[in-house]
């Protein structure tokens, strides 16, 4: 008997099998009876939440999308993933069945995506290899490796003096206007991770495209995949956006690379949660934050992290207001992550870039990644420097004598090359092995 499967070309197999994946014999159909705000509520389908549904006008042409995020009093509630300018009462809305997925593949990199994984970089369509759900639950604990090697970032004040390890999660920490931007910018550049993703979460319009020519530049994006959504996208997009660019870094650590996860900010992935929880109805918290925003940080950030096969290290921007540290989602963060980069408003003010406050940071697996003798020239030069601070009043105003206090004239005597090593221009890339050199002449000197 001739096989006919042989004679049939594996593409258009593929495409009939596809075809034949998305008949859809039942639908499960309701139709809208209410709109509270962002809210669209509506009596069926029957559907789970995180289910995607299509909304299509009284001529069934698809208008635009929803996700379920509730039930009330036997009705749906779900927030629409576009613009609530087209529905209107007793639309039909269907359950699809499935929660929001992406394409993933290798043809991302060097694109730009919107907050649900589609295009709008006007390069065209991307064809990928497979695609993945969002939502997906954190590595088992004991499935994950212990992080042990060390991730080059090309900054000098992180590598030498913050050293952060392959699967590590850090925040930095910082005000507006302190070069958070400027920094992941060059650490896109110049790390040593084999891909970035980065989300820009809730970000003007005007300084996504500033990030992308002058921050990240043509170097930066050839190794990057860039998921935006700006401030004016709906809340569940915002939010969306988060996951979105956990997925893609996910896929590429299933896949045994080291991916450079980068989110700006969590603060404002925090404030869109917050609308989307106190929508439906949840009760506000300290600040107004929803219990869901501080479960939603929790396991986005868990994603993160090493796996039997690749590391994903995770860098989160958290926007402090008035400069306050103990504020609830930067508060949230810190107990969440792997250490702290402070940007300091005084440093950045005095014209010291980048602005890390080496003292108020925190690397919490340095010790694990690097030699003991790094470790304690790091520790000296720590020292070194809460000891200059601590002087630098009468320094400034000339009370200190010299010979007083030998700990505060060995200080003032290497304060400026340690300020030397700190301080890196934007274009400066600092190689990981020259940056410990450096590091060992000034203690030694």
């Amino acid at each position: 008997m001739q096989n006919y499967k042989e004679e049939i070309e594996p593409e258009l197999l593929s495409r009939f099998s596809n075809v034949i994946k998305n008949i859809e014999p039942i639908q499960m159909k309701g139709k809208i009876v209410k709109v509270v705000g962002l809210v669209l509520e509506s009596e069926g389908p029957k559907a789970k939440i995180g289910e995607v549904c299509v909304l299509r006008d009284y001529f069934g042409r698809e208008v635009s999308k929803s996700e379920i995020v509730g039930f009330k009093d036997n009705r749906i509630l779900s927030m629409i993933l576009g613009d609530l300018t087209e529905i209107s009462p007793g639309m039909e809305i269907v359950a699809t069945g499935e929660s929001l997925s992406i394409g993933v593949g290798d043809n991302l990199l060097g694109r730009v995506l919107n907050g649900l994984g589609e295009p709008i970089d006007f390069k065209g369509r991307i064809s990928t290899e497979e695609r993945r759900s969002i939502y997906s639950n954190p590595p088992n604990p004991l499935s994950r490796k212990r992080i042990q090697e060390p991730i080059a970032t090309g900054i000098r004040a992180i590598d030498g003096v913050l050293t952060l390890g392959k699967g590590q999660r850090i925040g930095i920490f910082a005000g507006s206007g302190v070069g958070k931007s400027t920094l992941l910018g060059m650490i896109a550049r110049n790390t040593s991770a084999d891909i970035n993703v980065i989300a820009l979460i809730g970000e003007r319009g005007r300084e996504v495209r500033e990030f992308l020519e002058k921050d990240l530049g043509e170097e930066g994006l050839r190794r990057s995949i860039v998921i935006v959504s700006t401030s004016d996208a709906p809340s569940l997009v915002r939010v969306k956006a988060a996951l979105v660019a956990t997925t893609i870094a996910e896929y590429f650590r299933d896949r045994g690379l080291d991916v450079m996860l980068m989110m700006d900010s969590v603060t404002r992935l925090a404030m869109a949660q917050r609308e989307v929880g106190l929508t439906i109805g949840e009760p506000p918290t300290t600040k107004g934050y929803t219990p869901s925003v501080f479960a939603l940080l929790q396991k986005t950030m868990e994603r993160a992290g090493t796996s039997e096969t690749g590391s994903i290290t995770g860098l989160y921007t958290v926007l402090v207001e008035g400069d306050d540290l103990n504020e609830p989602v930067s508060d949230s963060a810190r107990g969440i992550l792997d250490g702290h980069i402070v940007l300091s408003r005084k440093m950045a003010s005095n014209g010291h870039y980048p602005a890390i406050d080496v003292l108020e940071s925190i690397s919490r697996v340095k010790k694990d990644v690097i030699s003991n003798e790094h470790y304690l020239a790091s520790s000296k030069l720590l020292e070194y420097l809460a000891t200059y601070r601590s002087a630098e009043d009468l320094i400034s105003v000339g009370a200190y004598q010299r010979g007083v206090n030998p700990k505060i004239d060995r200080a003032v005597a290497i304060y400026d090359n340690i300020n030397e090593f700190l301080k890196q221009q934007i274009e400066e890339s600092s190689n990981f092995d020259d940056t410990i050199d450096w590091l060992m002449k000034i203690i030694a000197s």
